[in-house]
């Protein structure tokens, strides 16, 4: 155990003096954290400027303008007055306003009769969002529309005298449909981007510890290092060892920084300490297991660093640390449960949402401690041998 010590604290500092190390472990995983977050962060923000052509000037219409310019939209909505459909074309294409709805002349007239005229939406490919909010404005405002004529109708057809329809519509108009959808999340808590990407892009810095490892014992192996150790003497078992020991070190290191970091200046969220550790714990765990893995499998540095990058991408992609899982296609979220990094996200984001302590992570502990299981199990194989060349 000594010798295992000896040679993960030699490592440690060679890895302390490699300034690409302390780059990959703790800058560059907050600076992208943090660029991630911003550029997401304005979808919660989100603001449009609506141009509204305005040619019909009937009651209808302004009702519609009203409802646009009231508290319920002022949030997301600015309205911009526009004279003519060209102007609204003209203004979307420059980006002048986000988005237009025209409405027709003769629109407010038309809504009694058996064919009203239709509000028209003129938007760009270039703001997607901004159109289909547009345009989902315009569809609850012609349902609003369509319930009042339907109540009308009805009250005519019961028996209701003609006489009476205008009062009939006046108290239509101002009768609203009950039904609604109304967006409640799941957790108790609503999942911030930072709290997703902070942890996402620490998992996947923290996977570059396995061709960091991996190309430093072939180069140690090349230099005669490794041969050295052994005329000490020193078992290849304690060899492997003390290269496992500095990267679980150089890993659970790393992970803190950045969750203390992320947390204090960013405002991330990354749930219960003592939860969130021992998945931590897990997950570097996983990453000494696939290190020692590469080192078995490949032969030479050169191969080292293709299988370690093979691994780490592959596992950077299929896990999520690019992409909400959440919003992901359901394949890709069940191949991310094949992954250690997928879990840990998964447990992460449960811990930021849901809350409580362990046995909110218990699940992804578990999975990652299996994958830890059977790769490192075949890294205690495999790894020996290339110890002795």
């Amino acid at each position: 155990m000594h010798a295992a010590l000896v040679i993960a604290g030699k490592d440690l500092r060679q890895r302390l003096r490699d300034r690409s190390a302390l780059v990959l472990g703790l800058v560059a995983p907050l600076g992208v954290a943090a660029l991630m977050s911003l550029a997401f962060n304005g979808t919660a923000n989100f603001h449009l400027t609506m141009g509204v052509v305005d040619a019909d000037h009937g009651p209808v219409a302004s009702g519609l303008v009203a409802a646009l310019r009231g508290p319920g939209l002022r949030a997301i909505v600015s309205v911009r007055v526009l004279h003519s459909t060209g102007t609204a074309r003209h203004d979307v294409s420059a980006g002048s306003v986000d988005a237009a709805l025209v409405i027709p002349a003769g629109f407010s007239a038309s809504v009694e009769g058996a064919r009203p005229k239709a509000l028209t939406t003129v938007t760009s490919v270039n703001n997607t969002v901004a159109g289909a909010i547009t345009a989902s404005v315009a569809a609850s405002f012609v349902a609003q529309l369509n319930a009042d004529r339907l109540s009308v109708a009805t009250a005519l057809a019961a028996g209701a005298p003609a006489l009476r329809r205008a009062e009939l519509e006046a108290l239509a108009a101002r009768a609203r449909i009950p039904e609604s959808v109304r967006q409640r999340p799941v957790g108790a808590r609503q999942l911030k981007v930072i709290s997703y990407y902070a942890p996402g892009m620490a998992i996947f810095f923290l996977l570059f510890t396995v061709s960091f490892t991996a190309r430093s014992f072939f180069v140690d192996r090349t230099q005669g290092m490794i041969e050295r150790m052994r005329a000490a003497p020193v078992r290849p078992a304690e060899i492997i060892l003390g290269k496992a020991l500095s990267v679980f070190v150089y890993g659970l290191v790393s992970l803190a920084v950045i969750a203390l970091v992320t947390s204090l200046a960013f405002g991330a969220d990354w749930g219960d300490p003592v939860a969130a550790g021992v998945l931590c714990v897990a997950l570097v765990l996983a990453v000494v297991s696939v290190t020692a893995f590469v080192i078995g499998v490949a032969r030479t540095q050169r191969q080292a660093e293709g299988v370690s990058s093979i691994v780490v991408f592959g596992l950077a992609l299929l896990g999520g640390n690019f992409v909400f899982l959440a919003t992901a296609p359901s394949v890709m979220r069940r191949l991310a449960l094949l992954t250690p990094n997928g879990w840990a996200l998964r447990g992460f984001t449960d811990l930021a949402t849901l809350g409580g302590g362990l046995g909110t992570v218990v699940e992804p502990v578990v999975a990652i401690v299996v994958f830890s299981v059977v790769v490192g199990g075949l890294g205690v194989i495999l790894a020996p041998r290339a110890v002795t060349g």
